[in-house]
């Protein structure tokens, strides 16, 4: 089935041609480079998988209850609007949500392939083409899977949201080789990394759990990727330059920040004007979405600090947005607790197999000495 059949509205052109700016750069110098980005790129090397085989997809999902999350959670529950809805338009709520939300999940994911594969054609040194050419990887196995995961288990698919689009549109369009970095691998990605720690933290269904805990895993080594790479270039840059720089992260946290909000859902579902316009004041005043939301910041604002875009402007517009106090966040600590989640998931679903395989075989030496 072709994935527009999926669309619950109408995703424009089939494809969507971004003209990029810049130059294609090569180096001739070939020695070892980094010893730090190096070490990045032998893990990235050793920590690729097949999404075929190490995501258990006979795992079925509800797709009215995909992420087995209470009602709460959803901005309109507990409002009148909720109240007079029957259960059939509930479980709508609850589907478009979900598709909604792993939509753009796979959205980014094309997205940050993109902007890899635009790296490595861009950057100047050669262990960050290296470093850059894995995750490239990483992003299409990320793609590949949310994209299965939507055809398969929830059946609803919805194209890109306009924010996501615009500034995918401006880190790819601008012709300086940092960009792709930084729109990418700090605002999208941190973001993205985010979004996917509180999800995977709080359901309770083992196939979304896995889905999001082995993408985390990839995501964590992109985002250290990003903090080394601009660092070291950012100390150079003049004060105009990093302003510049610090004018692009502004604008694109304050559309991180707004694309949250999901508005499409409310007009795909049948809802009349007055009720589309309840529910995005629910969304507005929603105590868990604004949680969810300051949330999805701890990932982007100490990477950004880490980075050296922390004038006082900058800081400003993040106590605006209410996320400044998650500059004291670990990114080091955060990025281990990704890993360690992922490695004891394999455990525990490996060690359960092993011991069905032996279960197996002390069955059938048994109906053996019975025979």
């Amino acid at each position: 089935m072709s994935t527009h059949d999926l669309y619950t509205i109408p995703a424009e052109l089939s494809t969507w041609n971004v003209e990029m700016a810049g130059s294609s750069r090569f180096t001739w110098e070939y020695d070892d480079g980094r010893d730090r980005m190096l070490a990045l790129y032998q893990k990235g090397k050793d920590k690729q998988w097949d999404s075929a085989k190490r995501i258990d997809w006979d795992l079925e999902v509800d797709p009215y209850n995909v992420l087995g999350i209470p009602d709460q959670t959803i901005a309109i529950y507990g409002t009148p609007l909720w109240d007079r809805m029957d259960a059939e338009q509930r479980n709508d709520v609850r589907l478009h949500g979900a598709a909604w939300q792993f939509s753009q999940f796979l959205h980014g994911e094309q997205g940050a392939m993109i902007c890899s594969a635009r790296i490595v054609e861009s950057v100047p040194d050669l262990d960050s083409k290296f470093y850059a050419a894995t995750q490239t990887m990483d992003e299409a196995r990320h793609a590949e899977t949310y994209a299965r995961f939507l055809q398969e288990k929830v059946g609803l698919a919805y194209p890109i949201n306009e924010h996501l689009k615009s500034l995918l549109d401006s880190t790819l369009t601008d012709s300086r080789w940092d960009m792709p970095y930084l729109g990418m691998q700090v605002l999208i990605e941190g973001l993205a990394l985010a979004a996917f720690g509180v999800m995977r933290d709080i359901t309770t269904k083992p196939l979304p759990k896995q889905i999001l805990a082995y993408v985390m895993q990839d995501e964590a080594r992109h985002v250290a990727f990003g903090r080394m790479a601009l660092r070291d270039y950012y100390k150079n840059l003049t004060e105009t330059e990093l302003r510049e720089r610090e004018d692009f992260v502004i604008e694109g946290c304050y559309l991180m920040r707004d694309r949250l909000r999901g508005q499409e859902t409310w007009e795909t579902i049948g809802l009349s004007r007055q009720e589309r316009q309840e529910a995005m004041e629910a969304v507005d005043k929603s105590d868990y979405l604004r949680l969810f939301r300051s949330l999805l910041f701890s990932r982007i604002v100490p990477c950004v600090k880490d980075i050296g875009l922390w004038s006082p402007r900058l800081q400003q517009a993040y106590a605006e947005m209410g996320v400044l106090d998650m500059a004291g966040q670990s990114l080091d600590t955060l990025m281990r607790q990704d890993e360690e989640i992922a490695e004891k998931l394999d455990e525990l679903r490996f060690a359960e197999e092993e011991a069905e395989r032996h279960a197996e075989v002390a069955e059938t030496i048994e109906l053996g000495r019975e025979s």
